[in-house]
């Protein structure tokens, strides 16, 4: 059963079995939200966590548009591209991930061939930071094809068990980052005061977004020898649209309204796609990931306590880490993450989604992994 609570301001209905991780944090920031002006329900996802003043994992849906309730890295999604390699071992494809720190200068790096992916304008001019990663739980990984749910399905996407895919999790950078920001230092957490204007830009960045993801799968597609491809899913689940005449905002959820969805597991556990068919009390929405169950600080803490560094780069499916930054492994590490079975579970409990396949990871990109002399090998001490 969901969880329903309600206000006088609006419905908050929670999508999670009894047995799921749920913190009290979120639900109370799900009712803050309710109790804003012109909110008429919140549906809170499975992977339902606290964010910076408002939920991670949920959809917002008010007659008001709030910037704040899409957050700065607006068009942050994920993305699946088929990818085709002759022999995928982990250690030796790891070794020739490109540096996704660095951007791809327009003029500089005009002979790059990931640019073949750009049709027509980079959205908003804005050329700062394409083809980069991004921090936080940003990643982009190397994967097969595991156990897959629904043949059909999964052949009409040109799937079958034992391929491989490039997942791609990155959202607009700085530019999602800048357009909150131009609101929130004249207005604050208050609404927008000309929607039109607002949506102009947030367009641009949800644009810009998609766009990233397939500069990112294109260079590490190159860099490994293959061919990119055009992505088989890519959703955003940082965004706001008009539906029926209301603001959807979306905080970490994903659309899962008739829409194929990958909804990322840990850099250590499989992830899954999935046929979404949401409908209004879930906010047309499904999941976007495990979620967080530990605080940054949390899972550095308590990981530099349990794991070394080592432990980190080699995760219990038998992937490796590319990842030079050892805060971020601890702060990213598999055990700070909900378990994506059960997030799977509620959503199939509560009639939102239809596991189609999962993916396994190979090899998992968060930061550049550059030693003195040249990349080191991922796995070694630093």
């Amino acid at each position: 059963m969901s969880q329903q609570h309600s206000r006088p301001s609006a419905t908050v209905t929670v999508f999670a079995s009894p047995t799921s991780w749920i913190e009290s944090d979120a639900v109370a920031q799900c009712h803050q939200v309710a109790a804003l002006d012109g909110m008429t329900h919140v549906a809170g996802m499975p992977d339902l966590h606290p964010g910076k003043g408002a939920p991670i994992g949920a959809a917002m849906t008010s007659t008001i548009l709030y910037p704040f309730l899409v957050g700065s890295d607006i068009g942050c999604g994920i993305a699946v591209f088929p990818i085709r390699l002759r022999r995928a071992v982990p250690e030796k494809l790891a070794a020739r991930f490109p540096d996704l720190d660095r951007a791809l200068d327009p003029e500089q790096d005009a002979d790059d061939p990931a640019w073949d992916v750009l049709k027509g304008d980079i959205p908003a001019g804005h050329v700062e930071g394409l083809g980069t990663v991004g921090r936080g739980n940003h990643f982009v990984e190397l994967a097969r094809i595991g156990t897959v749910f629904e043949p059909e399905h999964a052949s009409h996407l040109g799937l079958a068990a034992g391929d491989l895919v490039l997942v791609v999790h990155s959202g607009s950078r700085g530019l999602g980052e800048r357009i909150l920001r131009a609101h929130t230092e004249l207005h604050g957490a208050g609404p927008a005061p000309d929607p039109g204007a607002y949506l102009a830009m947030h367009d641009d960045a949800v644009r810009w977004g998609s766009l990233n993801r397939r500069l990112l799968a294109a260079r590490v597609a190159h860099a490994l020898g293959a061919e990119p491809t055009e992505p088989i899913v890519d959703q955003c689940h940082n965004l706001v649209e008009i539906r029926d005449g209301s603001y959807l905002h979306r905080k970490g959820a994903a659309p899962g309204d008739g829409r194929d969805v990958l909804i990322a597991g840990t850099r250590g556990t499989p992830s899954y796609l999935v046929a979404g068919h949401a409908g209004p009390e879930a906010g047309h929405s499904v999941a976007h990931g495990a979620g967080r169950k530990m605080s940054r600080a949390d899972a550095l803490r308590r990981g530099r306590a349990k794991h070394t560094v080592e432990e980190l780069r080699r995760t219990p499916v038998g992937s490796l880490v590319v990842c030079g930054d050892r805060q971020l492994l601890f702060e990213e590490a598999p055990t700070a993450y909900k378990r994506i079975e059960q997030v799977i579970d509620d959503l199939v409990e509560h009639g939102l989604a239809t596991p189609v396949a999962t993916t396994i990871p190979l090899v998992t990109y968060k930061t550049a992994d550059l030693g003195s002399k040249g990349r080191r090998k991922p796995g070694r001490r630093s």
